[in-house]
């Protein structure tokens, strides 16, 4: 996979983060480079002494940490001595942030010609929207998504995770392991930008396109599917609420089968998928009375041995605990670098031979020295000038530190 590559990331908090994340399970060494004074999403409650904050374990597992200040032209030296040997730079600074820095493509690619620069921007590069904050909540709000997302006629709902942020944070990704592919091929790297914004307007897919069409604007409708019935929750007799999407006539015959109703197949209101559609309030009247006669794991012991298409809406904690996390690797133990009981984390979606067993998140500048030496060559006199300067955290002034 990227075995191999050196990606050095800029970024901070969240989205970018995560975009270094990926890329570090699939193979690649990830360097976090920080300001001296650390990345915010550090200091994210709840944190303390004891505990680093879940914000950024969350999105900085296997990277190393350099601290550098890239204000000062020392540490602007220093970075760009590390781009010499390095296959890609991610950041996600304002649009006129690389260029009065020195790292737009163009000034690291006279340095480095193969060099990747992925340049993750909230709305965009230009224009009114170059310089506007652009934070979850409002890009969920500008691209739609909160008006197809929650209750029929109720308030807009945001997406329970910052879905904004970690949409961005994956077309980066993507973007920059296909330019990697391309200067692995050619010796010639390329300059990949994702805007938050186009993020989330390209995942509105079939939405956005019956629209385009000259199809109406979509409007929130709850659990419930737009073009497919039924396909919505429903709650059972001690109040839980099963998930149904008995897609296609086969599993809509088995479900009405499965809920002793197998009259529903046959009526003229339901016997076709468009029909369904055509009908939901009163096939969603019939099912939920039915399914409101049975406990939920009574529902999905006979979903289950019918397979129809049908699924418990767990909790957060449920979901962890759910033993298809356990045996997907999605729950893994991950050993603290002070020592103690290891912290439970995410593990790695992407499923590959030889994939990377990701450490813990490194400490603010723990890696400094040992990669200005490894990658950059420098001695001790000039790491010792970097020190004097402030330009720098390193492994020694950690000594004795908080993470």
């Amino acid at each position: 996979m990227l075995q191999g590559k050196v990606i050095l990331d800029l970024t901070w908090v969240l989205g970018g983060p995560f975009a270094g994340q990926l890329l570090a399970q699939l193979g690649a060494e990830v360097v976090k480079v920080e300001p001296v004074g650390g990345d915010y999403a550090r200091s994210v409650p709840p944190v303390s002494d004891a505990q680093d904050s879940p914000f950024f374990l969350s999105v900085n597992r296997g990277k190393r940490s350099v601290a550098l200040d890239l204000k000062h032209p020392l540490g602007r030296q220093a970075f760009q001595d590390l781009v010499r040997e390095a296959d890609a730079v991610i950041y996600g600074f304002a649009s006129d942030v690389p260029a009065r820095l020195g790292l737009d493509h163009a000034t690291l690619a006279a340095i480095n010609p193969r060099i990747v620069v992925g340049q993750l921007i909230g709305l965009d590069d230009q224009g009114p929207y170059a310089g506007a904050p652009a934070f979850d909540l409002m890009l969920q709000a500008m691209s739609g998504l909160m008006s197809i997302t929650g209750e029929a006629g109720g308030k807009p709902v945001r997406v329970g995770y910052q879905v904004a942020d970690l949409a961005g944070g994956l077309y980066l990704a993507l973007g920059v392991a296909a330019g990697l592919a391309q200067a692995q091929a050619t010796g010639i790297g390329e300059r990949v930008q994702v805007s938050l914004f186009d993020a989330q307007m390209a995942m509105l897919t079939w939405q956005a396109q019956g629209y385009l069409q000259g199809g109406p604007a979509p409007r929130a409708s709850g659990a419930r599917h737009a073009m497919i019935a039924p396909s919505d929750i429903y709650r059972t007799s001690d109040g839980r609420w099963i998930a149904l999407a008995p897609t296609g006539d086969a599993f809509w015959q088995a479900l009405c089968a499965a809920i002793g109703l197998p009259g529903l197949a046959a009526d003229a209101r339901y016997a076709t998928p468009a029909a369904r559609v055509a009908n939901v309030e009163a096939l969603t009247e019939d099912l939920a009375g039915a399914i409101g006669r049975r406990t939920a794991q009574e529902w999905l012991d006979i979903f289950e041995a019918r397979r129809v298409p049908a699924a418990l809406v767990l909790g957060v904690d449920e979901a962890l605990a759910h033993p298809l996390a356990a045996s997907r690797g999605m729950v893994e133990p991950v050993a603290r670098p002070q020592g103690g009981e290891p912290v439970r984390m995410l593990g790695n979606p992407f499923k590959f031979a030889g994939q990377p067993q990701l450490g813990y998140p490194p400490a603010l500048g723990e890696d400094t020295e040992a990669l200005l030496r490894g990658m950059a060559g420098y001695g001790d006199d000039r790491l010792a000038a970097l020190r004097e300067a402030g330009v720098i955290r390193t492994d020694a002034a950690l000594a004795g530190a908080a993470r």
